[in-house]
């Protein structure tokens, strides 16, 4: 007789995925990475050809998918982008954190971000622009290396290392030649942004930006995080250690406004 897995009920760990709806969201999941065809999604998902043409035709009828005019390529529609929309409007930490990311920007110029774990990667939320024509380049919804990002960092610098060692593989992928590539490594470096408090990317995302963040304190740990991106050439010790200081001050504020290691629920 199988045990029940500690924190989890008997239902999760009988739980069963219908056949059907799995194979639908495998479609929707596949098609994130941009428009493909049938038969390179069906020697991707391993789902039959009749089978996935069915689920296309649904999906477009929905407004889930689109087709071209030869109906030969596939992509995301209109109802993904509206859903999608829909999920960051209503997010708790987005409307906690929008008055706070607009000061933020004003205050710094730069670009300012919002991103949730979701391990290995960091998904952005939220983004305020700089006023700078020479800024980063980031999207709502995209999703990066955590451990290449500060955004990451500072939330996986929360997990205690026996989590990290368990999650993470031993050599990690690098997106530039300042990525911290060991698992190990890592964990050591996640120690200084503990004790820090803030964590840096040092042009490990992209070349010639560094980026500071800080984790928000609505739960423990906290898997979201606020960041603030300048490109290097408009960077020196005054502002980083500026920068640093107002982030560090903003999730104070908030603990303040909310209470700190609130549930996010809790608004």
């Amino acid at each position: 007789m199988s045990e029940t897995q500690p924190g989890a009920t008997q239902d999760e760990n009988d739980f069963v995925p219908v056949k059907s709806a799995d194979r639908t969201l495998d479609v929707l999941e596949a098609l994130v990475g941009g428009a493909a065809g049938l038969g390179e999604l069906a020697q991707r998902l391993r789902i039959p050809k009749s089978s996935l043409h069915s689920i296309l035709r649904t999906l477009e009828h929905r407004g889930w998918v689109e087709a071209d005019a030869g109906r030969t390529t596939y992509s995301l529609g209109m109802s993904a982008l509206l859903i999608g929309s829909s999920y960051v409007d209503q997010d708790p930490t987005v409307l906690r954190t929008s008055d706070i990311m607009d000061r933020l920007a004003a205050e710094t110029g730069e670009t300012v971000h919002l991103a949730r774990l979701e391990l290995p990667d960091v998904v952005y939320l939220a983004k305020r622009e700089s006023v700078h024509p020479l800024r980063m380049f980031s999207a709502i919804g995209r999703r990066l290396p955590a451990h290449s990002t500060a955004l990451g960092k500072a939330a996986l610098a929360e997990l205690p290392d026996a989590t990290l060692r368990a999650t993470l593989p031993e050599t990690l992928p690098g997106a530039t030649s300042h990525t911290i590539t060991s698992r190990e490594v890592l964990i050591d470096h996640l120690a200084e942004v503990r004790s820090a408090g803030y964590a840096i990317d040092a042009e490990e995302a992209g070349i010639g930006m560094r980026c500071f963040a800080v984790t928000l304190p609505f739960t423990t740990p906290s898997k979201d995080a606020i960041s603030c991106s300048v490109p290097l050439a408009r960077l020196d010790a005054v502002k980083e250690a500026a920068i640093i200081d107002q982030l560090l001050a903003a999730r104070e504020e908030l603990a303040h406004q909310y209470g700190r290691r609130r549930p996010l629920n809790a608004i």
